[in-house]
């Protein structure tokens, strides 16, 4: 699967985006979620929680493992997907579409911009 270009990326194999709304919606990767295998439950943050960049936010299990969920930018979750609740396996169907997390209200979002491009995340995956 491609990388989609419209979207900004961290080590940690998150994805963020500008959302219709102006907060950035946040998922995981397509290759984090190939990773970690059947996803069968997400553990995300209430709406009105604080979150801080590269701190956890939440959680991802699936039938492998337990893996932790990190905030790109800093800021208040203003939504998250509660389908997820009732259908985890969204993340694993449709990662940067129905699978998405939280959105994240922020100050300015052109935090972005320090979030690696899909060429640079690209480039990350491809050295290890």
């Amino acid at each position: 699967m491609s990388t989609p270009e419209h979207l900004r990326y961290t080590r940690e194999h998150e994805w963020a985006a500008v959302a219709d709304s102006g907060a950035v919606r946040v998922g995981i990767t397509h290759h984090a979620q190939e990773a970690l295998g059947d996803i069968v439950f997400v553990s995300l943050p209430e709406v009105g929680a604080s979150v801080e960049a590269g701190q956890t936010l939440g959680e991802v299990e699936s039938t492998k493992s337990v893996s932790d969920l990190y905030a790109p930018v800093t800021g208040t979750v203003s939504a998250r997907n509660e389908t997820l609740d009732a259908q985890p396996e969204l993340v694993n169907t449709d990662p940067y579409g129905q699978g998405w997390m939280v959105e994240i209200q922020v100050e300015d979002a052109a935090v972005l911009e320090s979030l690696m491009d899909a060429a640079a995340y690209q480039g990350m995956l491809d050295a290890h």
